[in-house]
Formats: C-alpha cells, sequence, structure tokens
C-alpha cells in the first residue's frame, strides 16, 4: 500500500526521495480526483439540461475585473458547480464523521476529538444525507431546480464515489473486509494460500488481534481464489497501510511498518469497480431519461443495491434490533432503495417540464 507521497515514490523507484513529501497522502489525491470527476460530469449535465431548457439562470452580482465596479449578469446553474463542490465536500465530511461516531459510539465517547480529527472513520451514507441538506437550501436560494439538479449529480455521485474508493484501496485506510482465512500472511508481510495445518494458526491469530473489537468470534470465510483468477480479488493483507494496522512486519524499519495477519476481500476495490460501471451505466442512459426523477432514482436504487451487498463481506459495527442485526449502511441502503423504486414508478409517467 503506499500511505503518502514519499513512501510511494520509495516503494515504485526505489530512490530515495525528499521527506517532505509525506505531507501528501494518496488517499487525499485520490479524494480531490474524485471531487474533480465529479465536478466534470455535474457541469456536463447541467449544461445539458440547460439547453434543453430545464434549467435557468437567474440575476447575480459580479465583480468586474477591469474596473472593479459590480454589475449584474446572468448566471446559469453549471457556473456555480465549483460553490456545489465546495459545499458539498465540507458538509459531506462533517455527516461522514456524525455518522460514524454514531456507529462506533464507545470509541467516540473514550475520545471524541481524537475521532473526529482523525484521517480514519468517514461513513458515506452520513456524508450523502448532510451533503443533500445543504444542497436543498442551496437550490432554493438561488431558485435552480432541484429535481434535475438530482438527476444531473447522479452520474457524478456514484462516479465520484468509485474514484474515492480506489483511494481508500491503496491507501490501506481500514475500510476492507472480512477475513478470508484462505490466506494467511508471513513474517516477511507476503501472503500466501493457507497450508495444511495453518487454518487453526491464522484464526489464532486473528482472534488476538480483533480481541478488543470482535471478542469470542472472528469473522470469516474461507474462499481460495479459483486457479483461472488472481489471488489479490479475493485477498489482500494491506501491507504497509496508512494506519498502521495488523502486526509487525520483519526487517521492515520506519513508518508504515503493519500488515493484516490474514487476507482480507478488497472491498474497496470491489466498490470502486462496480460504481465507476454504474457510472458508465448511467451516462450511457442520461440521455433517454426525459422523467424528472427518474434518473435519481435509478442511482438511489443502484448504489444502494452495490453498499448492501458488499456489506456482507465487511467488517462494521451491528445493531440488535431483536430479529435481525443490520449494520448502519445496510440500513440506510435498504432506505435509498425503496426510496429510489418510490421515485421510478411515481414518476414513471410524468413527462419533462422546466420548474
Amino acid at each position: 500500500m503506499y500511505p503518502n507521497f514519499e513512501f510511494a515514490l520509495e516503494q515504485l523507484t526505489g530512490a530515495d526521495v525528499p521527506g517532505f513529501l509525506s505531507i501528501f497522502q494518496v488517499f487525499g489525491l485520490f479524494v480531490a480526483f474524485a471531487f474533480l470527476a465529479a465536478a466534470w460530469a455535474l457541469t456536463s449535465e447541467l449544461k445539458r439540461k440547460e439547453q434543453l431548457g430545464l434549467l435557468q439562470p437567474i440575476l447575480g452580482n459580479e465583480k468586474d475585473k477591469k474596473t472593479g465596479e459590480t454589475k449584474q449578469v446572468w448566471i446559469y446553474p453549471h457556473q456555480r458547480v465549483s460553490e456545489i463542490v465546495i459545499i458539498c465536500a465540507v458538509a459531506g465530511l462533517a455527516g461522514a464523521k456524525i455518522f460514524n461516531a454514531l456507529e462506533t459510539w464507545n470509541d467516540f465517547i473514550q475520545d471524541p476529538i481524537g475521532n473526529l480529527f482523525s484521517r480514519s472513520g468517514l461513513t458515506f451514507y452520513g456524508g450523502l444525507i448532510c451533503a443533500t441538506l445543504v444542497l436543498v437550501y442551496y437550490a432554493r436560494k438561488y431558485k435552480i431546480g432541484f429535481k434535475h439538479l438530482c438527476d444531473a449529480a447522479a452520474p457524478a455521485l456514484i462516479l465520484g464515489y468509485g474514484v474515492g474508493r480506489l483511494g481508500c484501496h491503496f491507501s490501506g485506510d481500514g475500510d476492507w473486509g472480512i477475513f478470508n482465512s484462505a490466506y494467511i500472511t508471513y513474517p516477511d508481510g507476503s501472503l500466501h494460500l493457507a497450508a495444511a495445518g495453518q487454518y487453526e494458526q491464522m484464526l489464532n491469530m486473528a482472534k488476538g488481534y480483533f480481541a478488543n473489537n470482535f471478542p469470542g468470534t472472528v469473522p470469516h470465510i474461507y474462499a481460495p481464489a479459483p486457479s483461472w483468477l488472481p489471488d489479490w480479488l479475493y485477498a489482500m493483507n494491506y501491507a504497509h497501510n496508512v494506519n498502521s494496522e495488523g502486526v509487525a512486519i520483519t526487517n521492515c524499519m520506519g513508518n508504515f511498518c503493519a500488515v493484516l495477519p490474514v487476507g482480507v476481500f478488497p472491498t474497496p476495490l470491489y466498490e470502486a469497480v462496480v460504481c465507476i460501471g454504474i457510472f458508465g451505466f448511467l451516462w450511457a442512459i442520461r440521455r433517454k431519461i426525459t422523467v424528472p426523477w427518474q434518473m435519481f432514482g435509478i442511482y438511489l436504487i443502484f448504489n444502494g443495491t452495490e453498499r448492501f451487498l458488499v456489506e456482507k463481506i465487511r467488517v462494521n459495527t451491528k445493531y440488535d434490533l431483536g430479529f435481525i442485526h443490520p449494520t448502519q449502511a445496510e440500513i440506510i441502503s435498504t432506505l435509498l432503495i425503496l426510496a429510489g423504486i418510490l421515485l421510478v414508478i411515481s414518476n414513471r409517467k410524468k413527462t419533462v417540464t422546466t420548474t
């Protein structure tokens, strides 16, 4: 894994690189890419809807660069994308931290400040919900048709999420799946298919590592990769991960010398591939979807389904609701699927409007 630029360049080139590059985080780079990709997709869709007459400009104040005087000009929604991205980023980060605190309440109350300002611990759905609430206010303030804004944002949201998940994967930020007990980590940090007699050894190491978070149980599945697929699609041990989680790598010096004792399912990679694929599908059908809210409804269905399924092989806190024990993401994703179905069904016979 590549926690920061210094470590990444040293690993990839084998050369000594300036230490100041360590301030640039690989996860942060992919987050920046995610926002740029989302901004491009949103701008393109807003322009298209403006050309169709679905979104209208409003008069706003703008300072003349030459004279410094303030004048009134027509401002289109696509010209506000930079503002939209910034407010969604701020609200999304706050929401992601708040919902993560609710999901990991015991850890939060032990160290509230450290939990809120740590580099890890972000819940996507918390960010999505809070950013949406702020966007409702913004759209009303600037008279942007909210349903058309949501439809335009649907491909951008899934694209940004997919690109962001690549940052989780390449930095090894802890957002991985449950153990794949078919693979075991050797002392040098390499991952291998567990040999006969190593299965109990694997479970013991895993139990020791997760003793605080999962007392008495180790979430795992025994799933060796088929011969025609690479092992890394089924298991990765995230050596040199950014949070230094796991056990020490033999003869490793300096920072980021930890590796997971057993392979885990690389769920960030799965989500990145699936979500970028969903973006491709939404982008391909966007011109065919002419009824408001339908595109956003389809996005909610795909987004919720993707996340609900991947939760089955992720390590997350479960709620005790008596006869079921869902994670926070499973609850929210189910609600999103139902909301998406409702939007698609209730708007299937409506026509395009400019309001």
